[in-house]
């Protein structure tokens, strides 16, 4: 197995950091829409929140595809 190199590593980490961003966007949604529900804030605050774990979503699928291109690019050398 051959060792891997500076640009694989790179990918790696990049796919890490979206992985994150999805588990805290999840985890931070759930228990926001929670402490909101028990707090009795107003509906523009979930929404407001919503519209936060979408775009974190968005911006996840963004890097996922460009990862995706690169490495679709890598394997047709």
């Amino acid at each position: 197995m051959s060792k891997p190199t500076p640009s694989d590593l790179a990918t790696a980490r990049q796919a890490r950091l979206v992985a994150i961003v999805f588990v805290v966007t999840i985890l931070g949604w759930f228990l926001v829409q929670l402490i909101g529900a028990q707090m009795g804030w107003q509906g523009r605050f979930a929404i407001l929140f919503d519209l936060l774990a979408l775009a974190a979503f968005v911006w996840g699928l963004i890097v996922t595809f460009q990862i995706w291109r690169k490495r679709r690019a890598e394997g047709s050398r």
